[in-house]
C-alpha cells in the first residue's frame, strides 16, 4: 500500500459551509491517504453557523474551520493539489486559479443550504441534505482504487461522482 497522501481542495463561492463540510469529513474518511483543505472565491469571512452546528453535532473537531479565499492554496508555497472539487455552481463559472501541479478537477455541484428558507428546522435540513450529498461522494471517492486507475478513468469517476453521486459501476 503506497504512503501517498493525496491533497484535494473543496472550492465554493463564500467558503462558509459546503467546502468546510468537504474538508471536515474528507480529513476524517481518508485520514490516512487524504488530506482535505476548502476555500472560496469571494470568502465570506466567516464559517456558516448552522455548518458548524451540524459538523460538532457529528463530534467533528471545528477547530480547523476558517473562511478563506482560494488565493492561499495558488502560491509557490501551498500545498500541491492532487484534486480540486467544485461544490457549487456558482464558481464552475468563474475562471480558477492555474493550479500548481494541475490537479485533476470536478464539479460535485451540491444545492447552498445557506440559501434555504423557512423555519430553524428547515433550514437544519437543508445543511443536513447538503452534508448528505459531499459525504456519499466523498465515500465513493476514498474507495477509489487510485494506484489502478489510469488518469483518463479516474477522471471519468471524479466527474460520474459530481454527477450522480455514485462511482464505478
Amino acid at each position: 500500500m503506497s504512503d501517498h497522501v493525496y491533497n484535494v481542495l473543496f472550492l465554493c463561492n463564500a467558503n462558509s459551509a459546503r467546502s468546510i463540510m468537504g474538508e471536515a469529513i474528507l480529513n476524517r474518511v481518508g485520514a490516512s491517504r487524504f488530506k482535505g483543505y476548502s476555500a472560496g472565491s469571494q470568502p465570506k469571512g466567516t464559517v456558516n453557523p448552522y455548518a458548524l452546528q451540524l459538523l460538532e453535532s457529528l463530534k467533528y473537531d471545528t477547530s480547523f474551520a476558517r473562511s478563506k479565499g482560494w488565493e492561499e492554496f495558488s502560491g509557490p508555497d501551498a500545498p500541491e493539489m492532487n484534486f480540486v472539487f467544485t461544490v457549487c455552481d456558482n464558481t464552475a463559472n468563474e475562471s480558477c486559479p492555474i493550479w500548481p501541479g494541475h490537479p485533476m478537477t470536478a464539479l460535485w455541484a451540491v444545492p447552498d443550504p445557506a440559501k434555504a428558507s423557512g423555519t430553524e428546522a428547515e433550514q437544519h435540513l437543508a445543511f443536513a441534505e447538503a452534508y448528505r450529498m459531499l459525504s456519499n461522494r466523498i465515500a465513493v471517492f476514498t474507495n477509489l482504487p487510485m494506484g489502478s486507475l489510469d488518469k483518463l478513468a479516474l477522471q471519468q469517476h471524479l466527474d460520474e461522482i459530481g454527477r450522480d453521486g455514485s462511482g464505478p459501476n
